[in-house]
């Protein structure tokens, strides 16, 4: 019986994990685990609360990742180190972090446009470049120079919580506050491992 009482568990964690697998569609997403005050582990493919963590991630789109990562390494990012070393040493913002945003947010094209309206090196939105008074989203330095200082704001309201504060720099503040932490958001949450991993990449290059 004891026995029995031990394997259960285990039993249903592999049923758990299985039935996970197998309603994935073939493009499969990053899975997500949470267990429970009860004890009961939950997987998902879509998390609904900041309580998940990442469980197993999309081999796929890891690839993926990487290659864009080659890819935009060869593009001329050199010319923008003056201004982005600059702007970093003028608001106290680690460099790395720096390059790590614009490259998972524009890949070093001045001229990109999201469909949600940011633009520039940083995509800065609209409204939140008006708030940085910076005229002209295009101007690489303009838009730098803008980006490093929200950063840094943001920095400073999450206390140096780089997470926190690249998680409102994409989905933005208020849906910060609204759930107490990351929100569940996946495009968030691959932001975020995406812009750690190019600032990890830039620290040991």
């Amino acid at each position: 019986m004891r026995i029995k009482n031990v394997l259960f568990p285990i039993f249903q964690l592999i049923l758990s994990i299985v039935a996970v697998f197998v309603c994935l569609p073939a493009h499969a997403a990053d899975i997500y685990r949470y267990e429970d005050s009860e004890g009961i582990v939950h997987f998902t493919d879509a998390p609904t609360d900041n309580r998940f963590v990442i469980f197993m991630r999309d081999i796929k789109k890891d690839k993926l990742l990487r290659t864009k990562f080659k890819y935009f390494n060869g593009m001329n990012a050199a010319e923008y180190e003056p201004m982005i070393k600059a702007c970093a040493e003028k608001y106290g913002v680690n460099i790395n972090l720096v390059k790590a945003v614009i490259h998972a947010e524009s890949g070093y094209n001045p001229n990109a446009v999201s469909n949600k309206g940011a633009s520039g090196l940083m995509q800065l939105m609209p409204g939140t470049a008006k708030s940085l008074n910076v005229n002209n989203s295009f101007n690489p330095k303009d838009n730098v120079e803008g980006g490093v200082k929200y950063l840094r704001f943001l920095l400073d309201t999450f206390r140096g919580d780089i997470q926190l504060a690249l998680a409102a720099y994409n989905a933005g503040m208020g849906n910060v506050a609204k759930y107490g932490g990351i929100p569940p958001f996946p495009e968030t949450r691959t932001y975020i491992d995406r812009v750690l991993a190019y600032m990890q990449s830039y620290q040991t290059s």
